[in-house]
């Protein structure tokens, strides 16, 4: 039975009801020694307490995504078939413009949510270069399937989770492409792609979305394997000018240090609530190294870059949750990269999906401005473009009612500027 599927979720409910009739019916009615009784009742007052615990767990499971399948929450899944040393490239020397074009097979995606707007799709892909196998889900926007789009290729924007958490949690919970289609219908938003791949590669640990030879190749998974599929089966656009990637809490690290790290796969990334010192998430391979947690720092990684990389950061955060590493990485960012942070109020809730929600759209509109070319680089004024930090509030949304627009800083951003916006 799936761990996520209704049928499970009905089982425990019942059980649950159960649970809580059996004493009160059987109470009196147990017969024998008083060991017997004793030892009876204890056992029906420790069903009743199991299966209420289970039923909670499940519902907050289905609510916030954070396990798949019973293999995740168990540990015993595993998804790497080897892990080689890849290389500085992450491509084990690959070309990967000579690899042969590989139709994957896709069906509807199941499970809360990933019906609507239009549904989500998923295949299972077996990295060619990773030598990862996981569930890839792809949402395609409404101009996809209309003939006077027939010749148009889309942006693409890789979504990736937190940890623990699912790769349909951007749908099933934070209902991305729900929120996003009527925008995209009007204008408003561009069409993207929304590509979801797995990031729970390995059990009870996080990646840090990272090559680590022996162990795991997740950071190839997701910048060489999936962009390549993407580029194989849909009108996807050419990396790095109509690529980025998107992630809330541990998946807006990763979105940030593969952007940085990667330069010529993305363009631009999303962090929602993220951080830099990959050692923030305890169970993070990354973080138990001193050379692994440096080389995994998108904050080390931009300023030792000897040539700054020409992407887009959108950071937001709230204080002593993202923002000061924001704003860190505002104040190390030097021409052509550009970081706007955004900090949210404590009013907007903590380190939840009810915080991330209300900022899928915001942060959309934001990628649509700098992928969909709404304002180019080309087509800013000369004191935006000297600017590598702006810092925002967020716009009021379901969670955060109340916050307020800040204006956007103008010219270069000093250290000391910044950090009188803490």
């Amino acid at each position: 039975m799936s761990l996520t599927g209704t049928p499970f979720l009905c089982t425990l409910a019942v059980l649950s009801v159960l649970a809580l009739g059996l004493p009160l019916v059987l109470w009196t009615r147990v017969r024998g020694p008083r060991a017997v009784r004793a030892v009876t009742r204890v056992l029906m007052l420790l069903f009743a307490q199991l299966t209420a615990v289970a039923l909670v767990f499940t519902l907050v499971n289905n609510a916030n995504q954070l396990y798949d399948d019973w293999g995740d929450l168990l540990g015993t899944a595993d998804h790497v078939e080897h892990a080689a040393d890849l290389g500085a490239d992450g491509t084990g020397g690959v070309s990967l413009e000579r690899l042969p074009r590989v139709r994957q097979a896709f069906k509807p995606a199941g499970g809360p949510g990933m019906r609507a707007a239009g549904g989500v799709r998923v295949t299972k892909l077996e990295g060619r270069v990773s030598g990862v196998r996981g569930e890839v889900y792809v949402w395609l926007p409404p101009q996809y399937d209309d003939p006077a789009w027939r010749d148009h290729r889309f942006p693409v924007v890789e979504l990736l989770p937190g940890y623990p958490g699912s790769a349909k949690a951007w749908f099933g919970t934070l209902d991305a492409h729900e929120q996003l289609l009527p925008l995209m219908r009007s204008g408003r938003i561009a069409p993207f792609i929304l590509v979801a791949p797995r990031t729970n590669l390995l059990p009870g640990a996080d990646t840090g979305c990272a090559n680590l030879p022996g162990k795991v190749n997740a950071d190839s998974w997701l910048s060489v394997d999936v962009p390549r599929m993407v580029m194989d089966n849909f009108r996807a656009q050419s990396a790095p000018r109509g690529w980025a990637v998107a992630g809330y809490s541990a998946g807006g690290h990763c979105a940030t240090r593969l952007a940085v790290a990667h330069p010529d796969r993305y363009r631009a990334a999303v962090s929602l609530s993220g951080y830099n010192d990959p050692a923030a998430e305890r169970t993070s391979l990354t973080g138990r190294d001193p050379a692994l947690r440096a080389a995994h720092n998108p904050l080390t990684l931009l300023r030792e870059a000897v040539t700054p990389p020409k992407i887009s950061l959108y950071l937001s955060g709230q204080q002593d949750d993202g923002y000061e590493d924001a704003l860190a990485l505002g104040r190390a960012a030097k021409a052509p990269t550009s970081v706007q942070v955004v900090k949210l109020p404590k009013s907007a809730g903590g380190h939840t999906m009810a915080l991330w929600k209300p900022q899928v759209v915001p942060a959309f509109r934001w990628l649509t401005e700098e992928l969909a070319g709404h304002r180019t680089a080309t087509d800013r004024t000369a004191t935006d473009r000297t600017a590598s930090h702006r810092t925002d509030v967020t716009p009021p949304g379901p969670s955060n009612a109340g916050a307020t627009r800040a204006a956007p800083a103008s010219g270069s951003a000093s250290p000391a500027a910044a950090a009188r916006t803490r």
